[in-house]
């Protein structure tokens, strides 16, 4: 059964036209489809939006207008000190007076009993409107927070803004509403709980609500990211071709071309497929993805090759290369006929993975029977592609875990916005130890060998350890590559 209202946390966002509160809301909801327009007061009555996992709503936030009459607000309030609930009063008050229309769909939650979360912008300095709304807030006693939502590098009003709101709200926390990861959305969460013990109780089962379900939807990466991996790694490709098309070698290189080209592609459809899988784990619809990302470029490209994946040296640590297939290589089956014999043997092109020693990205079965041959790409015999395979994945979820729903108002282009954290471009499976990487090398050797592996279980348990990190901020999340 669905909680009610009286018994979930209620907050109702608010401050001036323009502050970034609709980015807040988008943020901490995960709700990208939230309409946030760049222009000052296009919120003009308060939207709710709840937060429901496994069926029940565990909280609430309100989207409001902006003030338009805080000055008449707090005179009105100063001038009724003998009334103990001057929000309840104030709209019961003026809910029919035109002039406090807007006013009276702010302060309707407050009047409910919600608290308030006031967004400013901290890269302004405090405004004479700024201290009548901080007071006028302060004199509704209820529970209240103020978030600063600096999205700019200008931090010089931070301080006077920071003196000046402790002195009227419970609690006061720096969110960039662009940027936020979600271990930052916990602990504003979390800090919640101190601006009403009443509260606390309330709030607890609310967090607690969120964190299990960010563990299920992290689960649920894991098993999509494995899943990846299996089909990736298992993948084969046949085509037949008639005799008479492979009389000249032309004709041969061409076969071996497009039967590679098919497995190139196939791979490139499940990366593809598991990325939106991953991507609707964390619920974005909107996305941003730079051109000079490493996700935006081709997954069998040498500049993914050079960034993502274990080194050379890294690879012999783990005991993969002296098992792994040297070079490019064809198998032939003969089925009563050479076709050709020895003249039908060649190298055969790698498709467009350029990796270190000459190592093609899979070796070519060629099974000959009479009048035609059967070409077969795969299974993946390169031993660096798996890890590329799996970097792209943890590089797409660190993405998807802290990316911001919010941040589909930012201006990307702006010279003074926040920077994005300076990274190396280096894979994720190259910072893990040596015993990390044979338990993965050796998952990966029985999945292109077509075996079951019993390393299934290590494995998962090293993929959730590191995207758990990723989303607890414990290390860099490389959102921006």
């Amino acid at each position: 059964m669905a909680n009610t209202r009286s018994e979930i946390p209620r907050l109702a966002i608010m401050g001036h036209p323009n502050a970034g509160k609709s980015s807040v809301v988008a943020t901490l909801t995960e709700n990208d489809r939230i309409a946030i327009d760049k222009r000052a007061g296009t919120t003009t009555e308060s939207d709710f939006y709840p937060v429901i996992i496994d069926g029940e709503t565990v909280i609430e936030f309100i989207d409001t207008p902006g003030f338009q009459n805080p000055g008449a607000i707090l005179e009105w309030f100063q001038a009724h000190p003998e009334i103990r609930d001057l929000a309840r009063e104030f709209v019961k008050t003026h809910r029919q007076d035109p002039l406090f229309s807007h006013d009276c769909a702010l302060l309707e939650p407050v009047a409910m009993g919600a608290g308030m979360i006031l967004v400013v912008d901290g890269s302004k300095r405090i405004k004479e409107k700024d201290r009548i709304e901080i007071e006028l807030m302060r004199l509704t006693a209820r529970p209240r927070m103020a978030i600063l939502n600096n999205l700019t590098k200008e931090t010089r009003h931070l301080p006077q803004w920071q003196d000046t709101l402790s002195k009227g709200f419970n609690s006061v926390r720096e969110f960039n509403a662009h940027r936020a990861t979600y271990g930052e959305r916990i602990k504003l969460l979390k800090a919640l709980k101190s601006i009403d013990q009443r509260w606390e109780e309330r709030l607890a089962r609310t967090i607690d609500a969120f964190e299990r379900d960010w563990d299920r939807r992290t689960d649920q990466a894991v098993d999509t990211i494995l899943t990846l991996m299996k089909e990736a790694l298992g993948s084969r490709v046949s085509k037949t071709f008639k005799e008479a098309r492979l009389d000249m070698q032309g004709g041969r290189d061409q076969a071996k071309a497009e039967v590679m080209a098919e497995l190139e592609d196939r791979l490139r459809q499940l990366e593809a497929h598991a990325h939106g899988q991953i991507r609707a784990h964390f619920r974005h619809h909107v996305w941003d993805q730079p051109p000079d990302s490493l996700l935006a470029k081709d997954l069998l490209s040498d500049e993914v090759n050079r960034a993502l994946g274990l080194s050379r040296r890294a690879l012999t640590l783990a005991g993969m290369t002296a098992g792994a297939a040297t070079g490019a290589g064809v198998d032939l089956a003969l089925a009563g006929t050479s076709l050709g014999g020895a003249a039908f043997l060649g190298a055969v092109a790698g498709g467009l993975l350029g990796l270190a020693g000459g190592k093609a990205l899979a070796k070519l079965d060629i099974e000959i029977k009479p009048g035609t041959a059967r070409f077969t790409a795969g299974p993946v015999s390169n031993p660096k592609f798996p890890f590329i395979l799996l970097d792209r994945a943890l590089l797409f979820s660190a993405r998807a875990m802290n990316w911001a729903h919010g941040r589909q108002a930012a201006n990307e282009a702006a010279p003074d916005k926040v920077p994005e954290k300076s990274i190396p471009v280096t894979g994720f499976t190259e910072e893990l130890n040596t015993a990390e990487q044979r338990e993965l090398a050796r998952f990966f050797t029985a999945f292109r060998k077509g075996r079951t592996s019993d390393r299934e279980e290590e494995c998962r348990a090293i993929v959730k350890r590191v995207l758990r990190d990723l989303s607890e901020n414990r290390i860099d999340s490389r959102v921006h590559l």
